[in-house]
Formats: C-alpha cells, sequence, structure tokens
C-alpha cells in the first residue's frame, strides 16, 4: 500500500518562505512522477508543480520563479521550496504519486500566508 504523508505546512508572513515534504512508503519511490497540487477554499485542486522520475519539472505560471520542486530518491522524498510567498498562495497542499494511470495522495498540508 503506498502511503504518502506531506509535512511542512504552516502560517507565514507575505515574502515569507516555506519548505513541504513529501514522504512516500510502500513501494519503489523512484518510478513516481510526483507532483504538488494545491486546493484553496472554494476553488478547484490546481497542479502547482510536476516532476518526472528522469528529473524534469514543470511549474504553474503563477509560482515559477518563486516555487522550486525537488526529490530525492535515497529518501524516498519529495520537496517544494516555497518563497516569496503571497496571499494567494495560502490553500491546502497535496502530494501526488503518478505511475501508470494510477495516482495515489497524502492527505494534505496547509499553507497560510498572511498579509
Amino acid at each position: 500500500q503506498v502511503q504518502l504523508v506531506e509535512s511542512g505546512g504552516g502560517l507565514v508572513q507575505a515574502g515569507g518562505s516555506l519548505r513541504l515534504s513529501c514522504a512516500v512508503s510502500g513501494s519503489i519511490f523512484s518510478i513516481y512522477t510526483m507532483g504538488w497540487y494545491r486546493q484553496a477554499p472554494g476553488k478547484q485542486r490546481e497542479l502547482v508543480a510536476v516532476i518526472t522520475r528522469g528529473g524534469s519539472v514543470d511549474y504553474a505560471n503563477s509560482v515559477k520563479g518563486r516555487f522550486t520542486i525537488s526529490r530525492d530518491n535515497a529518501k524516498n522524498t519529495m520537496y517544494l521550496q516555497m518563497n516569496s510567498l503571497k496571499v494567494e498562495d495560502t490553500a491546502a497542499y497535496y502530494c501526488n504519486a503518478y505511475y501508470r494511470s494510477v495516482d495515489y495522495w497524502g492527505p494534505g498540508t496547509q499553507v497560510t500566508v498572511s498579509s
């Protein structure tokens, strides 16, 4: 059973930074395309950043230049470094693992950015 657990969320002032982590267990981490999604109240879940098993990355336009996704296959962990945070980045952030048309999700971690 694949399990994903996010950590690192919290309350931060606008302009600040946070680093989210996603620990994966129960499977071979390196085979998955990994991603971070977020969902703000009343809005649909949206893709924030993705990193393939080969290390290619892509970002939503709204976070380009501010967020950095990375993965450490030796630690079965994915990260999201978030800098220059804005109030509009406030959301629940979810970790996703994808392989052969199957998605796995973590329970989410809340990020709140105050003005």
